[in-house]
Parts: C-alpha cells; structure tokens; sequence
C-alpha cells in the first residue's frame, strides 16, 4: 500500500473517530463535563507515556521541555484545548451537537483569521469571499437563536488558537502531546481529588464498566490525534483540508437523525450560508494547491 493511500486512510480514521465522539462521551455519563475532561488528561497522560516508553521518543519531550519558548507555548495549547474539550462535552452532553458541529465547519475561517492577525498573512480575493460569508452565517444563526452562537464560537476560536500554538513549535504528535497533558496534570487529578471527596465523581462510583470507559477516554483522545499526525506526513495539506469535514458532517448528521436536535429553516439558511463559504474555500484552496505542486518538485513519501 503506497503512502499516501495509507495517509488517506489514517487522515479518514482519525477524522471518523472525531466524528463519533457524539456517540461516546454520553456513555460517560453519569460524570459530569469536568469530571470527563479531567479523566481525559490524566489517562491521556499515561497512555502517551507508554507510548513514548515503547517507541524510545523521550528525547523529544526533553528537547521540548528544555526550550523555554516551547514549553510555554505547549503550556498555552495545554490550556486551550483543555477549555475545547469541556465546550465540547458540554455541548454533547447538553443537547448542542449540531451547534458544536458548527463550530468545527467555521474553523478553517478562523485559523485563515489568525493567520492574517498573528503572522500578517495576505488572503486572496476568494478567500475575503469565504470569510466575509461565515460572518453572515454567524449574524443569521445569532438572530434566529436570539444570541450568538458561542458554543461553536467557542469551539471554534479554542481549537483555532491551538492549532496556532501548535504552528509555533516543532514537536512530534506524541511529545507535543505528553508535555501538553503534563501541564495540566496536576489541575486535573485536583479536580478528581475534590470530586471524589465531595461525593460528586462518578469514577468508581458507577461499576467497573463505567470506569473502563472513562480510562478509555486517554486512548479516545490519543489514537485520532496520531492517526491525523500520521495523515498530515503522507498526504498535501489541501486533501487534509477536504477530510476534515468528515468529522463536523458526522456529528451534524448525529445531532439531527440521532439525537432529534431541531433543525429549523433559519438554523438550516445559517448553515447553508456557511457551507457556501467553505465550498469558495476548498475551490481556492486546491486551485493555490495545484499551482504550487506545478512549481515544486514532489515531496519524497515520509516514514513513521
């Protein structure tokens, strides 16, 4: 199998894995939203580890750790996809899938935002197009819901933010993500501590079952992230680009034919209104992709 069908596939897997999370974190349930993400760190933490012991990747994470501008900017991304993953599963676990859908639509605009704000980027004509789309989109879906839309502006802006910090370091997946869950370590086996004291944890407290599930939550975590690290070596950006509406296509469908979540005429112009904009998006994309691969030479398949 050439590489890059298997980037294709492990870009598919990882995109599909995201996307069935709907279906997941409510198996959590009983433990709340802080309880979850807090479970999701720790096992997280020790599942990354055992990777790394396994793979011989320590280097790395010294590496990172000892650069004070890396660890820094890991321990902002540490805090911004912490704040991603409670949005997310509140929204889950509160009846929002289709509004958190949302959010994972419009966050291709906001990282092409961030990247005329933060590294003075110049857009080109389609994409201001696709941009100044999605604010209608956003202004539609604020007047037909009464308020903004802010957990899929949440969402949106946290993962967007993260994957900014993430572009300002050179760190493996593995690595990245190990000194990551380390920073927010701590915070999180205090939180279990409270909870656990408090009688509000659910961990340990609702069958052995229950608990494997919530473990679970460090691999649920882990394996999409290095199947996408793995995608993102082996196939160019712009297919990336086009598999990622797997995952907010999935979670919509969840929202709507699963969960009966209400998809009124106005929600739906909203959301059409920002699938216009993505649509101009991915048309501009592949054609600057296109032009740019007739200029360059092929880049050499890479290794695991």
């Amino acid at each position: 199998m050439d590489e890059r069908r298997v980037g294709v596939l492990a870009g598919l897997g990882a995109y599909s894995l995201w996307g069935v999370f709907p279906l997941y974190f409510p198996l959590l349930e009983p433990a709340g939203g802080l309880e979850i993400v807090a479970h999701r760190i720790v096992w997280s933490l020790l599942f990354v580890g055992l990777l790394l012991s396994v793979r011989r990747g320590w280097g790395q994470v010294r590496r990172a750790v000892g650069d004070r501008r890396a660890l820094l900017v890991l321990a902002t991304a540490a805090v911004l996809i912490a704040v991603n993953w409670l949005v997310y599963v509140y929204a889950v676990n509160s009846g929002h899938v289709v509004e958190a859908s949302l959010g994972y639509f419009i966050n291709p605009l906001v990282s092409v935002v961030l990247g005329v704000v933060v590294f003075r980027e110049r857009l080109r004509r389609l994409q201001w197009l696709a941009v100044g789309t999605a604010v209608v989109a956003v202004a539609v879906l604020t007047v037909d819901h009464g308020s903004p839309p802010w957990i899929a502006l949440a969402l949106a802006f946290s993962f967007g933010l993260y994957g900014l910090m993430k572009k300002l370091v050179r760190v493996e997946a593995a690595p990245g993500l190990f000194v990551e869950t380390a920073v927010v370590f701590v915070p999180a086996l205090v939180v279990i501590g409270f909870l656990q004291a408090d009688g509000q944890a659910a961990f340990g407290h609702d069958g052995a079952g229950h608990a494997l599930l919530l473990v679970s939550s460090g691999l649920a975590t882990a394996v999409p992230l290095l199947l996408f690290a793995a995608a993102t070596r082996r196939v160019p950006l712009s297919t990336v680009g086009l598999l990622q509406y797997v995952t907010p296509l999935m979670q919509l469908s969840i929202g709507v034919f699963v969960y009966d979540e209400p998809m009124p005429p106005a929600r739906l112009a909203g959301f059409a209104i920002v699938w216009l904009a993505l649509a101009v998006f991915t048309v501009d994309s592949l054609r600057q992709a296109r032009t740019h691969r007739r200029g360059e030479p092929a880049p050499l398949p890479a290794g695991i």
